[in-house]
């Protein structure tokens, strides 16, 4: 499994907004519909919330392969 540190310089991240600024979609479009089929995981649970607060520590995986771990 690939993992991807992605720097916050504020208190939160919503999920959806992390998986743009890390590059893991390309739009907020495919941002919501992979989430919405729940193919992303945080902190080990499925969540099809976009705007999940991602807060430092939180790690977000996408179909099992890539992990995004917030600092």
């Amino acid at each position: 499994m690939e993992t991807e540190h992605v720097k916050i310089h504020t208190e939160f991240i919503k999920l959806q907004d992390l998986l743009k600024f890390a590059g893991a979609v390309e739009t907020g479009g495919d941002a919501k519909l992979i989430i919405q089929e729940g193919r992303v995981a945080v902190n080990g649970e499925v969540c099809t919330m976009r705007g999940k607060k991602m807060r430092p520590g939180d790690t977000a995986v996408i179909d099992g392969e890539t992990a995004l771990v917030v600092e």
